[in-house]
């Protein structure tokens, strides 16, 4: 039977405060794939790992604008070109009627770009990995130094450190990590 492929090194800590700090330390020796995981939300995490600000607020303003633009476009289109009627003395072009359908499009179309964003750059859906442990994110906290794939090993640039298995456990042992364990793929699972 053959080997299974390692993942990478789990660390599992006790609370925040010592996961935040062991975040920072595990970016500061220059590891390049490494994600924590948490129960709630930890203030200072994204900026203990490095992480930069999500392009996702952009998509959103952008497709609620399309949004918004189409709606008045297609509602003057309909409205003053292709069949103008005069209703009242109203002029064709009375925007303020339209206000309720352009606030409605920009809300969908916003909306919809965002879930579709938001899928599009977290790799969803992704189904070749499963969970480390069962109680991963229900109460406890976790640092993964991720081992890099075989045909990447080659391609890493020097600015970031090599992985070594014993080296990795023994960082984060020494960060107050309470477990420290090799993960392995496991079935069709496998990275």
């Amino acid at each position: 039977m053959s080997e299974r492929p390692l993942i990478g090194i789990i660390g599992f800590f006790d609370d925040p405060g010592t996961l935040l700090e062991a975040t920072r330390r595990v970016r500061d020796a220059r590891y390049r794939d490494f994600d924590v995981y948490t129960p709630y939300p930890v203030h200072g995490l994204e900026a203990a790992q490095g992480l930069r600000r999500s392009p996702l607020p952009y998509v959103t303003l952008v497709a609620g604008v399309l949004g918004c633009l189409l709606a008045f476009l297609f509602q003057y289109w309909t409205a003053a070109v292709d069949w103008p009627l005069n209703v009242g003395g109203k002029p064709f072009n009375s925007w303020p009627a339209w206000v309720p359908i352009m606030f409605e499009l920009t809300v969908l179309f916003a909306g919809l770009a965002t879930a579709g964003a938001m899928f599009a750059f977290n790799g969803l859906p992704n189904i070749r990995r499963k969970a480390f442990d069962p109680s991963l994110t229900r109460d406890r906290f976790a640092l993964v130094i991720e081992a890099p794939l075989p045909d990447e090993e080659e391609e890493r640039a020097s600015a970031h450190r090599s992985f070594d298995r014993d080296e990795v456990a023994r960082l984060l042992s020494e960060l107050g990590a309470i477990e420290v364990r090799p993960v392995y793929a496991e079935g069709w699972f496998g990275a």
